[in-house]
């Protein structure tokens, strides 16, 4: 059995954090959905610029959509829903069978409106009705608007990807702004059925530290992070509120490991995929890390629903002279200006492709 297979059979979701038209055109997705147990995708600004400017395979339909006056933010989210339309197709049967759990793709909002919560939901809802599948996440980033906007948007039936978390708390007010968004669907009488995954950030940490931390506790602060995360995720499941809203037909906001690409070259490159081995969540990796785990992955023992010695790893770090409550607020500053720069980048792209086409 391929070890992508053996992490599905654990019950984990296996997703490819990349898409491009290519991998659609030639068959490739549809190969690691058949080979590698592939059962959904996520993408993100940085992932389309370099689809888009790498190559010709976008010219045609830019040029179409100049010609109807498109350009910016409306002519991106064209080619993004193409792409991710298609992508979502391939995965409907999974959707199908696994009742909506599994089978997502996922496209976020603007990165320019992480500030503005009335914005943001609006978008999501624009961004929802124009995708053509029932199984395409919205991703709004899990800053202070953005709260209010995960809430208002799952009220709505919105499927949302909560992105750009760093820390356990940064994942319980996620998770707090989805609860809230359900429990007012059941206050309406509404449908209490709606999909939602928590992504949190990992390698990021490790990059972070790289040059400050002991050599004994390289690359280890990303996994105790999770670690600890995992721990406040299976609590909240055992919840007496989440048990109430469970039983009142919601389902599960699902933990996702994001940014699981090791950065270090001198580490484990599928480090991050043999750490976070845990069933009731997903992993999102890029296509090289996918790749070299179905190579020479293994499957060791679950992640510790306890937090294994995250705890004391944490306690290492400050010793060592690591804030990590600040460096964790510091992240998602960050993650988000990194966020708006790739978005700059694409739309700088996207501007050049179609003056050339």
């Amino acid at each position: 059995m391929k070890p992508t297979q053996e992490l599905h059979e654990l019950g984990q979701s296996l997703w490819l954090d990349y898409i491009s038209r290519t991998v659609l055109d030639d068959g490739t997705l549809a190969s690691y959905i058949e080979d590698l147990s592939l059962t959904g995708l996520t993408s993100n600004p940085t992932i389309f610029d370099k689809a888009i400017g790498s190559g010709s395979a976008y010219d045609s339909q830019i040029a179409e959509l100049r010609e109807d006056g498109l350009e910016g933010e409306d002519l991106f989210f064209e080619l993004a829903l193409t792409d991710l339309n298609r992508a979502a197709k391939l995965f409907e049967p999974i959707n199908g069978r696994t009742d909506a759990v599994d089978g997502w793709v996922s496209l976020e909002v603007s990165p320019l409106l992480a500030d503005d919560s009335e914005a943001t939901i609006a978008q999501a809802r624009e961004l929802h009705e124009k995708a053509e599948g029932n199984n395409v996440f919205i991703k709004i980033p899990g800053t202070e608007a953005g709260h209010a906007a995960i809430a208002e948007s799952i009220f709505a039936g919105i499927p949302i990807n909560v992105t750009l978390l760093f820390s356990t708390d940064d994942y319980l007010r996620a998770a707090d702004a989805f609860m809230s968004g359900i429990e007012r669907r059941i206050e309406a009488g509404l449908d209490p059925s709606v999909p939602s995954v928590a992504s949190l950030f990992i390698s990021r940490w490790d990059v972070a530290v790289a040059d400050e931390a002991p050599e004994e506790l390289r690359n280890r602060l990303g996994i105790a992070v999770g670690e600890q995360t995992y721990r406040a995720y299976r609590e909240l499941l055992e919840s007496d509120r989440w048990q109430r809203l469970e039983n009142e037909g919601a389902r599960t906001q699902r933990l996702l490991w994001a940014s699981t690409g090791t950065k270090d070259p001198d580490a484990s490159d599928v480090l991050y995929i043999e750490a976070f081995a845990s069933p009731l969540t997903v992993n999102t990796m890029p296509e090289k890390t996918l790749l070299a785990f179905a190579d020479h992955g293994k499957v060791g023992e679950p992640l510790d629903p306890d937090g294994g010695d995250s705890t004391e790893v944490l306690a290492e770090f400050n010793k060592a002279g690591v804030d990590t409550d600040a460096l964790a607020a510091r992240l998602q500053k960050e993650g988000a200006e990194a966020f708006v720069k790739s978005w700059e980048e694409l739309l700088g792209t996207i501007a050049e492709q179609r003056e050339l086409v």
